[in-house]
Formats: structure tokens, sequence, C-alpha cells
């Protein structure tokens, strides 16, 4: 039997991180707090070469190759709601929903032919999965593919972009050779969490500084709201120290713009 599969609006998987497109983080800027998510996949795994492709590969220390993932993610602790979920459990931003909310429970960073697991819903998931649910993978292959392909097509332009990206940070931040290095050594992998200041100041983007200005505000409200809570220790240091960035770079923007020629004497 083909599996079937419809969304309930429960809401159970619009909680925590959510990897985002480039296109749709720099389009929610003002709504998501933002970070780069490392997932480094071991040679011979059979997500490697789709990985590669849409991330980057990496040559470690011992000189094994691992193919890196590199997502912006909305950066929020497990726990906490997307902000746009209202009471009744609907998005606030349906029309508008980032193009990972559309493909669920597709994965575009597998393989078409490896999707099937994903349409088991996780504990506490009240997904429909009945007879009564349409169908929505057959014979390996989606049946309606059009949010999928979309996906996965922003996916591969966006490439070489953190390419570029990856490049700057194992130049300038050692470290992240060293972090992923141990990730890639557990059974069970992991991830590994950068700043999107370090994105911003490696790819150079016009718009720098208008992210930056969205990026603050949400950051110091995380900050704030995460402070007292021992478990989000990790969270509340992240918001507050990329909120000082994000701070700065907006300063540093300001510094720099040349005067309004309107208000420069005659």
């Amino acid at each position: 039997m083909a599996p079937r599969f419809s969304c309930t609006a429960c809401g159970k998987c619009c909680h925590g991180w959510l990897p985002l497109t480039l296109k749709d983080a720099i389009a929610h800027a003002g709504r998501f707090p933002l970070a780069l998510v490392w997932t480094p996949v071991r040679s011979g795994a059979k997500s490697f070469d789709l990985t590669g492709r849409l991330g980057t590969t990496v040559r470690l220390p011992n000189r094994k190759s691992v193919a890196v993932l590199i997502a912006p993610t909305a950066y929020l602790p497990p726990s906490y709601p997307c902000p746009e979920l209202g009471p009744d459990r609907l998005c606030g931003i349906h029309a508008d929903k980032p193009s990972r909310c559309r493909t669920m429970p597709f994965y575009p960073y597998r393989e078409e032919k490896d999707q099937a697991d994903l349409l088991v819903p996780r504990k506490g998931w009240e997904c429909d999965t009945s007879a009564a649910a349409p169908e929505v993978y057959r014979d390996h292959a989606i049946v309606d593919p059009g949010d999928f392909d979309r996906e996965r097509a922003d996916l591969i332009e966006q490439a070489p972009v953190m390419r570029i990206y990856a490049a700057y940070v194992l130049k300038y931040m050692p470290w992240v050779l060293d972090s992923l290095a141990t990730l890639a050594a557990k059974p069970t992998g992991g991830n590994l969490v950068t700043n999107l200041s370090s994105f911003l100041t490696a790819t150079r983007r016009p718009d720098a500084a208008a992210l930056a200005a969205s990026q603050a505000p949400l950051l110091h409200a995380l900050a704030e709201r995460t402070r007292d809570d021992p478990a989000l220790a990790e969270y509340h240091r992240n918001y507050s120290g990329w909120a000082k960035e994000m701070d700065s770079l907006v300063k540093r923007h300001a510094a720099t713009k040349p005067p309004d020629a309107a208000a420069t004497p005659v």
C-alpha cells in the first residue's frame, strides 16, 4: 500500500530549529533568529554525494573527507514554537511560509527515493496517515513533487554561496575544522552552529546592515527571554553575543555611510 499523509495542523512540527533556504532566511530575517548549522556526513553514507552537491566537501586533519551541509536556520530552542504559530495552531504566514514548511514531511536534503520513513509521524505528532489521507508517495517517488523540486532547486542555486562561506570560515575560524572532525567521528554525528555575522562578512552582502537591523531586536528579545533558564544557557549565550554583533554591524554601517547629499551644505 502506498504511504498516505495529511497535515492536521497540530503544530507539533512548528517548534525548534527550522532549516531554511537562503532565500527564505533573507525574506524572513525580521521573523526568525538566524544561525548557520553545519552537519558533516561521512564518506560512504547514503546522503554523502547529495550533501556534497548541496553543501561542500571538507578534508579533515586525518585526511578523510566529509560532506558538509551548511543550512541557514531559524535558531529556536526545541520547546519554543515558531513565532508565527497562532493560538489556534495555525500558521500566521501560511501564504508566505518558508519552503521547508511547504515541503514537509518530505526533505530535499535526501534523495527522493529515500523519503518513505519520513512519512511516519514522530512521537506525539498528530499527522493523519490513515486510509482517509491522500496518497503522497508511490514507487519511491513523490506523487506531487512541486514543493520538493522548488526547495531542492533553491538549495542547488545557493550552494556556491555556501561554499564561499565555508572557505572563509575554515580559513579564519580554524577551530571549526576540528569540531567537524569530532562530530564526524561520532556514531550519531551532530551539528555545529555558527553566527550570521560571519556569513554576512564572508559573503559581503550589500544588504548586510539591513539584515543586521532586522535581526538585532529579535536576538535581544530572545536573550532576555532565555536569561533565567539554565537549560537554555547556550541559547542565551549565543543570542546575547549575536545581538551585540548585529548592533556593531549596524553602527559600523552608519559610521561609514556617506552623508545625504541633500543635507550637505553648498
